[in-house]
């Protein structure tokens, strides 16, 4: 099984998008054990080729690699967090790239939990990553219902699927049957809009939502301005209003953090 996350320009935004299984391939791996803490045996460690201009984050059953990616968006990626969320960085963390290739030191094919986790723990060992948690006041999202209603309906619970990738520059995000829609909407939406997104609908209840929208920086990605092609998708904001009937608000709210303490460049393969 290979699945994928692409990264673009929006890599910092922390989109997401899940490649299928590759036809002929060998079966799919035994999963690794759900509550196996794997770390990398190995790992190699690489600046990235400048002009080398395939990005992402890649599993292909056993093997993991980061591909031209910045320290930055590894530990956005690694902890689930946005890069407003990353205190104290030196300015390498933004304009140095990496490649990194490895495998796990236990059996089995990780989860993308696991992958994250030991993403951490190569921080840690290799860059000599420190941090502490805190509190800071930061610039948020509050997302909350828009005049008129919300435009999407209770859906039977049927299980949860969360889905978000980008083809072609078009972003999707499908939520199905979420007991916790509108929250894992905010989380995903976080990804794109550069800040955190804190959910104020006030919804409660299962529901499926689906949305659709061009983002900001699509005209890089698809090399066309939005506008030059045929019905142009509409921002993330004018599609969460046309589509959801939800709305983003800017504010000011206590968020979580991660303060970095020490880091330094990575240590010899």
């Amino acid at each position: 099984m290979r699945q994928t996350i692409l990264l673009s320009a929006l890599l910092l935004a922390g989109a997401l998008s899940t490649g299928a299984q590759d036809n002929g391939a060998a079966p799919a791996l035994k999963p690794m054990a759900r509550n196996a803490d794997p770390a990398f045996e190995v790992a190699t460690i690489r600046p990235a080729d400048p002009n080398h201009h395939n990005q992402g984050f890649n599993l292909d059953g056993r093997r993991i690699s980061v591909e031209d990616v910045s320290l930055t968006s590894i530990i956005c990626f690694a902890y689930s967090i946005q890069k407003t969320q990353i205190i104290d960085a030196p300015p390498w963390f933004d304009d140095l790239s990496w490649n990194i290739n490895g495998l796990p030191d236990v059996e089995g094919a990780p989860s993308w939990p696991q992958y994250r986790r030991m993403l951490q723990k190569l921080l840690s060992t290799r860059f000599g990553l420190v941090m502490h948690p805190d509190k800071r006041e930061l610039s948020i999202y509050a997302l909350i219902v828009a005049k008129g209603g919300p435009k999407f309906a209770p859906a039977k619970n049927e299980g949860t699927t969360i889905d978000s990738g980008m083809h072609n520059g078009i972003t999707t995000i499908n939520i199905r049957s979420s007991s916790h829609a509108t929250t894992d909407l905010a989380e995903l939406l976080g990804r794109y809009v550069g800040r955190v997104v804190i959910d104020r609908t006030g919804l409660e209840g299962n529901f499926t939502i689906a949305l659709r929208f061009a983002p900001e920086d699509s005209q890089s990605i698809s090399g066309k301005s939005p506008s030059s092609q045929p019905d142009p998708e509409p921002s993330v904001y004018t599609a969460l209003k046309e589509q959801l009937g939800l709305e983003l608000k800017s504010g000011k709210a206590p968020v979580d953090v991660l303060v970095v303490d020490h880091v330094e460049p990575p240590t010899e393969n």
